[in-house]
Formats: C-alpha cells, sequence, structure tokens
C-alpha cells in the first residue's frame, strides 16, 4: 500500500473493491490482474442474427465486483478500469476507420435512483481510452427505452426476448457507417439483441458488440 492509499483511507475511507485493502477504489495490485485481451462470448443459445459479442472475461470475481460496485454503489473512480477493459473488447472487434460507440440505456428512473449513467460513463471512458491508442472514437446515445419489461429472473431466452421486445427506439438518426453496441455484461444475448434490433430498424448497422464481462451460463440439473 502506497502513502497515497494510506491517506485516501485515512480521510475518505476508501477500499479496494477486489481486495478490500485500504486506498483506491482498485488497487496497483488488483488492477495488474485485469484481463488484457478481449474474446467472443457467444451466450448459449445465440439469438438469431446476434452481432459478434467480445468480451474480456467471465462475469465473476473482480470483474463482476467492478460492475456491481460501479452500477450500484457509485464508485465513480471505476469508470477508470471498467472503460480500460471495454475498449479492449472494441479493439478485438472488426474495425475499419473512425469508431461510433452506442451504449444499451437504462431506464431513466433507474439512472435517477442510481445517481449516474454507469454504462455511458464506462463508454466514455473508453472512447477516450481509444482515443489515446490513436483510434478516432466517439460515443452516440442513440437509443432510448420506450417501457419497462416485466422481471427476467427465471425466464429462458425465448422469454427473456418477448419480454424485450420493442424496448428500445432510436433517440435521433444515428450515422449510416457501422456502431460498435456496448454493454457491460451478456447473459442470454436478449438485450443486445433487442437494442441491435433497433438500431437496425432505424438503419444503423452494428458491427459487434463490445462488452466487459460474459455471465457463463451453467446448464441446470434434471
Amino acid at each position: 500500500m502506497t502513502w497515497w492509499d494510506g491517506s485516501l483511507d485515512l480521510f475518505l475511507g476508501s477500499r479496494c473493491t477486489g481486495c478490500g485493502g485500504a486506498g483506491r477504489a482498485l488497487c496497483r495490485r488488483c488492477r495488474a490482474l485485469l484481463p488484457t485481451t478481449a474474446a467472443p462470448a457467444w451466450p448459449t443459445p445465440s439469438p438469431p442474427g446476434l452481432a459478434l459479442p467480445v468480451a474480456t472475461g467471465e462475469y465473476a470475481g473482480l470483474l463482476q465486483a467492478l460492475v456491481l460496485a460501479h452500477k450500484e454503489h457509485g464508485r465513480f473512480a471505476l469508470a477508470a478500469p471498467l472503460g480500460r477493459l471495454l475498449a479492449t473488447s472494441v479493439l478485438a472487434l472488426p474495425r475499419r476507420g473512425p469508431l461510433v460507440l452506442v451504449p444499451v440505456p437504462s431506464l431513466p428512473s433507474v439512472v435517477r435512483s442510481r445517481g449516474h449513467d454507469p454504462l455511458l460513463r464506462t463508454t466514455r471512458a473508453a472512447a477516450a481510452v481509444l482515443r489515446g491508442h490513436g483510434v478516432r472514437a466517439t460515443v452516440a446515445p442513440l437509443l432510448r427505452v420506450t417501457g419497462r419489461p416485466d422481471d427476467q429472473a427465471g425466464l429462458d431466452a425465448a422469454a427473456r426476448a418477448a419480454n424485450l421486445a420493442g424496448r428500445f427506439r432510436l433517440r435521433r438518426e444515428g450515422p449510416a457507417s457501422p456502431v460498435v453496441l456496448c454493454d457491460d455484461v451478456i447473459t442470454t444475448g436478449a438485450t443486445v439483441r433487442e437494442a441491435q434490433r433497433a438500431l437496425e430498424a432505424g438503419g444503423v448497422p452494428v458491427t459487434g458488440i463490445a462488452l466487459v464481462a460474459a455471465t457463463r451460463r451453467r446448464a441446470v440439473p434434471p
């Protein structure tokens, strides 16, 4: 632990999200454990027509802790490491020319209750990382939520897709060039597939889906 980490703990009571050690929201040791590569993360089964999804790892352990702490507990400092992870996934997708990153939106009421829009914050951090690597990247919040779906818990892939049908609409006209859809976690793929459908219905092609993590779906025993 550095003197700076100790000072943060003394004055702010800050702790590392990964190991719980006093100091920064993510200590250097835990930061060094984060993935540096990304790979395809197809759900099983995958929704028909789903664009290539890419994630940096499984939604478990440190990745899960970072997403939840940033999203549900407002640890804004975690947007930077999460943005680097999302940028890693973007770079693993086929690309050509400038990149437009489109975050999957949350309900306005959910954003208000959290006090921030975690995915928009993470996507903007990812764009900054990409620009630092010489990639022309912008963020375009093109989608809006049109209704609140029923609780997704316990639904299978087909039921989730039906539950989310029509959930997203274009907020404004988008670019004719392909965009990268961004989300933090993929499980069944129903949410990102519906977001992809809304973009493509508005004439915005989706070249791929960049994610921080992917939930490993385990078979339910009979």
